[in-house]
C-alpha cells in the first residue's frame, strides 16, 4: 500500500458536480493497493498515518499527530499511485490491485483509522473524482508500506 498524505486547511472530494466528502484541517489522503497487500497492511498503515506527527507544536516543530490535533482524514483511493514507470513512457499499473480486492482494504484503511478515534471521510471507489484541497505547509508525505 502507498499513501500520500498532504496536510490540508481543508479538502472536499466531488463526483459528477456533487461533494460526497469534506474535511477541515486534517490530511488528504490518497490511497493506493498493490496486489499482495492485506488487512494487515492496510491496518498497520491506518495507524501510521493517524501517528504519524506532521503537524506543529507550539514552536513550529512536527510534534503532533492527526489523534493529537483531531484532525480529519479524507481518504481517496488512487490505483495511479501503484504506476510503474521505470520503463518506457506510459505507467505500467500491473501492481495494483484487482478493485475486487483492493475495494476492501480501501474500506478497512478507513474503518481502521476510525477505530483509532480519527473522523474519516472519503471519496467514491472507482468512481472518476475531483478533489480540492488548501495544502497547509506545504507538507507532503509519501508512506509505503509492505
Amino acid at each position: 500500500m502507498r499513501a500520500v498524505l498532504q496536510r490540508v486547511t481543508n479538502a472536499s472530494v466531488t463526483v459528477a458536480a456533487t461533494e460526497v466528502g469534506s474535511v477541515g484541517p486534517g490530511l488528504l489522503v490518497l490511497l493506493g493497493v498493490a496486489a499482495g497487500d492485506d488487512g494487515t497492511t492496510a491496518d498497520r498503515l491506518a495507524t501510521k498515518v493517524a501517528q504519524l506527527r506532521i503537524f506543529e507544536d507550539e514552536g513550529g516543530r512536527f510534534d503532533r499527530s492527526l489523534l493529537d490535533v483531531r484532525g480529519g482524514a479524507l481518504v481517496v483511493s488512487q490505483f495511479t499511485l501503484i504506476a510503474d514507470t521505470r520503463k518506457g513512457t506510459r505507467p505500467s499499473f500491473g501492481r495494483a490491485a484487482r478493485p475486487e480486492l483492493a475495494e476492501p482494504l480501501v474500506t478497512r484503511f478507513c474503518e481502521a483509522l476510525r477505530l483509532l478515534g480519527v473522523v474519516v471521510e472519503t471519496g467514491q471507489f472507482g468512481a472518476r473524482m475531483a478533489v480540492e484541497l488548501v495544502n497547509d505547509g506545504p507538507v507532503t508525505i509519501v508512506l509505503d508500506v509492505d
